[in-house]
Formats: structure tokens, C-alpha cells, sequence
């Protein structure tokens, strides 16, 4: 599923900021907190289309 590649792909680029943020970088945490409610957006996607893959047609 390419938006479940996309997702993985967006917590894969969020890593970097994750470590700085333990290094206690606070602009890392304004880009963290971003692209988290990215990713909550991309993984509302997924599962909006999964709910509607299995509902039944007609």
C-alpha cells in the first residue's frame, strides 16, 4: 500500500529530529511535534481507507 510506505517513510525522517530532541534541541521539538500531526494524519488515511476496503459493497 503506497500510503503505508509514505507513513514509514515519514517516521523514518522524523528519527533525526527525535534524537536531537533527547539532546534537548527545542527547535527539534517544534519540527517533531510537526511532523508527528503529519503522521497522525497520514496513519488517519490509512486507516479511513482499510475501514473502507472492508466494508461490504452495495
Amino acid at each position: 500500500m503506497e500510503a503505508f510506505d509514505r507513513l514509514k517513510a515519514m517516521v523514518a525522517a522524523a528519527e533525526e529530529d527525535v534524537v536531537k530532541v533527547d539532546g534537548g534541541n527545542k527547535a527539534a521539538g517544534t519540527r517533531l511535534r510537526k511532523a508527528m500531526q503529519e503522521i497522525k494524519g497520514a496513519a488517519q488515511e490509512i486507516r479511513i481507507k482499510v475501514l473502507e476496503a472492508k466494508a461490504p459493497l452495495g
